[in-house]
């Protein structure tokens, strides 16, 4: 599937790298570049589109304001010089952030995750078995979309389960990790491990999930939003 785009920048030098990376890269297809968001607005309303590049800090709009404003789903590529913007753009799912001046490799990394994210949309995911955890001397089933995350307590793990009580099992956040789809789970901090959609907000490298607060360490914060993102 070739991937329909266009790209909004008010700077035209921007517009033209855009362009020229788009024509290296497969299965993508640059419709047009607009220096203009309102230009780029009636072209959407008209046209399919799959994918903006989009940047963020432009005089007339905000790219995160024009992105809330679309009547249509459209995946979307931040790009702009201001690394304070990440988080915002993290918040909105968008599939990447490109902070200028980027790469061809950059950029092509961030395609290929749109091309992905539109290949799994289009893949029916199999069935996935529950865990099974030995609790109070006896065997507990738990289904994978139950679980909102997992604390680690020096060597036990305390499962916190959605509208259940949470479950108190021996095992280390390696082993559990082993069990858990990586699409689905990711390691946040040395002592937690959390659903990717069971995450309500992410504020200050502070995830909300289900009225608890769980930190976002240093080492794990990259991985997080990176995969965050995608979702």
């Amino acid at each position: 599937m070739t991937i329909q785009a266009i790209a909004i920048d008010d700077e035209l030098p921007a517009l033209k790298l855009i362009e020229n990376f788009c024509s290296e890269v497969e299965g993508i297809q640059l419709q047009k570049t607009f220096n203009v968001p309102a230009d780029a607005l009636k072209h959407i309303g008209k046209y399919p589109v799959d994918l903006l590049f989009l940047d963020i800090n432009m005089p007339s709009v905000t790219g995160t304001d024009f992105y809330r404003s679309l009547q249509q789903e459209a995946m979307v590529i931040f790009t702009t010089a201001h690394a304070e913007y990440a988080v915002e753009g993290f918040n909105l799912n968008a599939v990447d952030y490109l902070l200028k001046p980027f790469t061809f490799e950059r950029f092509q990394q961030a395609v290929q995750k749109a091309q992905q994210l539109i290949q799994s949309r289009h893949t029916q995911p199999a069935a996935t078995p529950p865990l099974v955890f030995r609790v109070d001397y006896g065997l507990t089933r738990v289904q994978l979309n139950e679980i909102l995350f997992i604390e680690g307590l020096d060597d036990y793990l305390k499962i916190h389960l959605h509208q259940q009580a949470p479950l108190i099992v021996r095992m280390t956040m390696k082993a559990l990790l082993e069990k858990l789809p990586p699409q689905s789970f990711i390691r946040v901090h040395r002592s937690f491990i959390v659903a990717l959609d069971r995450v309500e907000q992410v504020r200050n490298k502070t995830i909300h999930i289900a009225g608890h607060e769980i930190p976002v360490s240093s080492s794990y914060e990259t991985a997080f939003f990176s995969q965050f993102r995608q979702q």
